[in-house]
């Protein structure tokens, strides 16, 4: 596991990985964490290493490379808060039972990613957090250059991102930040962008009858959507700050509703704060 928290660090801290690329896939591939992008679709190593693979993204992996990280929250909130834990292939079969014990009640896995990734261990991780008593969802990672935003929600609703109100189901998240394969903003407008995530979100909600989270860093929407607030009233946020504080949030929300604001938190997984108490966690789930 140490094996594979250091590669995770070198990958987020690089945003170029024009030299380390080649190095950090083949050590994904060797971990068997994450596929490389010919070996996805062939099983043989890839003839190019000089990006990522394609699925190999996670939740947050460009925050503290584009915003740095600046403290840990304390414990002076006016407002109760409820530990969370989101996790993804990166963490392979995850002891849930440790987790729970910490104190984190409740989780989001990664599914899908674009049209053509899952999360080989998205049963372990959806059914196991369900198990141990947690409430749990699950997030896509957004690739807004590959398809139309309603051709992802329909894929990620297809592979694990449905919705039912039996207490112990989140709505589905769209992730949407950094681009890890090029271009921050995948090459869209900022209208073009919010086009694209609007279009996800209506399809997500036609498909489960809930208004898909969007989690997202403030720094990023600024950039790719032009600070967009037309999401505020209907999508909750999930922000994106490894400081001591959420700080500025993005145009449209008054609130967020979860908080990451750290990639290494104790025993696995990216920790997170429920901006409520564990009721107000079953209030989301149960919509």
């Amino acid at each position: 596991m140490s094996a594979l928290n250091s590669v995770r660090t070198a990958l987020r801290s690089s945003r170029t990985r024009a030299a380390a690329a080649g190095a950090t896939v083949t050590a994904l591939a060797l971990l068997g964490a994450v596929p490389t992008a010919a070996a996805a679709s062939t099983g043989s190593a890839p003839t190019d290493t000089a990006t990522p693979a394609r699925g190999s993204a996670v939740m947050g992996m460009g925050v503290a490379a584009h915003d740095g990280t600046h403290g840990t929250p304390g414990g002076n909130s006016l407002v109760a808060q409820t530990e969370g834990v989101d996790v993804s292939g990166w963490q392979g079969n995850v002891g849930w039972s440790t987790l729970w014990n910490s104190g984190v009640k409740w989780a989001y896995v990664k599914a899908t990613e674009g049209t053509g990734y899952r999360n080989n261990y998205f049963t372990q991780q959806y059914n196991g957090s369900y198990n141990v008593g947690m409430i749990r969802g699950s997030y896509h990672f957004a690739t807004p250059d590959t398809s139309s935003g309603a051709a992802q929600a329909n894929y990620f609703v297809d592979h694990g991102g449905g919705w039912s109100r039996d207490g112990k189901t989140l709505p589905g998240v769209l992730d949407i930040e950094w681009n890890p394969y090029g271009a921050s903003c995948y090459g869209k407008s900022a209208s073009g962008m919010v086009s694209w995530i609007r279009d996800f979100s209506n399809t997500y909600k036609a498909r489960t009858g809930r208004d898909a989270v969007i989690y997202t860093a403030t720094s990023w929407w600024k950039e790719c959507t032009g600070n967009s607030g037309a999401f505020g009233q209907t999508n909750p946020l999930w922000i994106a700050r490894y400081a001591a504080s959420v700080g500025e949030l993005p145009a449209g929300w008054g609130f967020q509703t979860i908080w990451q604001y750290t990639s290494t938190g104790p025993y696995v997984g990216d920790h997170n704060k429920f901006n409520g108490a564990y009721d107000r966690v079953q209030a989301l789930a149960n919509g």
